[in-house]
């Protein structure tokens, strides 16, 4: 408890240096069907990095796809607002976004970018804590989790004049979704507002819950899809039809759809 303590101090230190102005990633479109051998070998996330050198500080690292290049986020446009990760229990969304955090301590400094995660198992996110990139890690229903969330939330109101970003990684949106009153407006507030205010949440969802958090769907415009066995899940998640979730591999492949075409990516080992 110390350690989380301690690790909210330095949270709060840093969000008072924050500030500017987002930005989404405009992805060409890619072969939604090929399956290359780099997919298969899963390429280290440091050597699938080192292809694309140098990326773009402004750029978030998400994935590879078939044809070879980058899936980026642009961190100065706030148009693709908080983006949702959703799929069935052991599709790799956990993975995805630990593969988002490491990629953030290979191309950013800690100046720049930082991250917090929000998870049910801290001990999955052990690898990250003595991170310098890394704010935090916190427990869902602890006391200083609810501490982070609307600090973050009250800085990102009043930041100004700042280029920092500040990623939230928010492991389950269910268990979230069941916090506090006052910490639950402080999410609806950053899911609305915070790729503006430097604040970029993103959070994974168990597709087979999606009817329990129906509510806080509407915020996520842009959402990437892990395998999802049941399409009758996808109903109230999918923006559009043909996705063909169920023929993604299961903890390496995700989906996403940009214009009028699914995209599909992998994401590289970080063992």
């Amino acid at each position: 408890m110390d350690i989380l303590k301690n690790k909210y101090d330095l949270t709060l230190e840093a969000l008072e240096e924050l500030t500017a102005e987002l930005t989404p990633t405009k992805v060409p479109s890619r072969n939604l069907v090929e399956k290359t051998q780099r997919l298969v070998d899963r390429t280290p996330l440091e050597q699938a990095i080192g292809d694309f050198h140098p990326l773009h500080q402004d750029a978030l690292f998400l994935g590879v796809a078939h044809d070879g290049l980058p899936i980026l986020l642009n961190l100065r446009d706030p148009s693709p607002g908080p983006l949702l990760i959703a799929g069935d229990e052991g599709s790799g969304k956990t993975q995805l976004i630990q593969t988002i955090a490491q990629a953030i301590t290979l191309i950013h400094e800690p100046g720049d970018v930082q991250f917090g995660v929000v998870t049910n198992y801290p001990e999955e996110w052990q690898i990250f804590d003595k991170s310098p990139h890394c704010v935090g890690i916190f427990p869902t229903y602890h006391d200083t989790t609810a501490k982070f969330i609307t600090s973050l939330s009250d800085w990102a109101h009043n930041n100004r004049g700042n280029d920092r970003t500040t990623l939230l990684l928010l492991d389950d949106l269910e268990s979230l979704t069941q916090t506090d009153t006052e910490t639950q407006q402080a999410l609806r507030w950053l899911f609305l507002r915070g790729p503006n205010r430097q604040v970029w949440p993103i959070t994974t969802l168990n597709a087979s819950r999606a009817q329990k958090v129906s509510p806080w769907l509407d915020a996520f415009r842009t959402r990437l899809f892990g395998f999802i066995k049941n399409s009758r899940q996808t109903e109230a998640l999918v923006p559009a039809h043909g996705a063909e979730l169920n023929s993604l591999e299961p903890g390496t492949e995700f989906q996403m759809r940009e214009g009028h075409h699914w995209v599909r990516f992998w994401i590289p080992s970080i063992d």
